[in-house]
């Protein structure tokens, strides 16, 4: 079975771009749900799986819609909470190089990755990233869609923009929210790594390996 990872850094850590009171809903109740609902899914079709990745890419060319969206929920807030950090840090070396090039600046990314957010009509994610040449791009999917099941980049960095992710903390301002992120947030050590592993260098983030059942009671 998948379990919910714990998140890396303290509930208030993000505060006050993300509290720990949205914290506790996003994490314990919205992403332990999804969890929850794949597990029970796998179950009832008779079904074991390796790893996360591979019950999205399948559920996703089964059209086997209601695992596909939990799964990759799944997937996609773990990826975010992986991917921000209450350590605030700028990019460096390679990927500065890579943003430079792409956007001009840091600023520049800015504006694209909140411009992004902000015209995702409806629930999604905005993410940020790069081909296996190394170039990066600003991208954005609808509801669960991600980067396993499509043909994909690889992901650098991701913003959580359906509204439970931010409404409490910052209502309906979802530019606000996005600037603040951007500005905060971002784990680019992650980032960084997620980079290499786009250009051939190592590998990238995966969702934690599932646990027997007999594992997780003995835990």
């Amino acid at each position: 079975m998948f379990s919910l990872p714990e998140l890396p850094y303290a509930y208030d850590a993000l505060a006050p771009v993300i509290s720990e009171r949205t914290m506790h809903f996003h994490h314990d109740k919205h992403h332990a749900a999804y969890v929850k609902t794949t597990n029970e899914l796998l179950q009832k079709a008779g079904k074991t799986a390796a790893d996360l990745e591979s019950v999205i890419a399948d559920s996703a060319k089964a059209s086997e819609r209601k695992l596909f969206n939990n799964a990759a929920q799944a997937w996609n807030h773990a990826f975010f909470w992986a991917a921000m950090s209450p350590a605030r840090a700028a990019p460096e070396g390679e990927l500065k190089g890579a943003i430079d090039k792409a956007f001009g600046d840091l600023a520049g990314l800015k504006t694209a990755f909140t411009t992004g957010g902000v015209d995702q009509f409806g629930s999604g994610w905005v993410w940020l990233v790069a081909d296996a040449d190394g170039a990066l791009r600003v991208l954005s999917t609808h509801d669960a869609d991600d980067f396993v099941s499509l043909t994909k980049p690889t992901p650098l960095i991701v913003c959580d923009v359906w509204e439970h992710a931010y409404y409490l903390d910052h209502q309906n301002d979802r530019k606000a929210y996005l600037e603040a992120w951007f500005d905060a947030a971002p784990n680019w050590a992650f980032a960084a790594s997620q980079f290499a592993a786009a250009k051939g260098q190592g590998e990238a983030w995966r969702y934690p390996a599932p646990v027997a059942q007999s594992q997780e009671r003995a835990a």
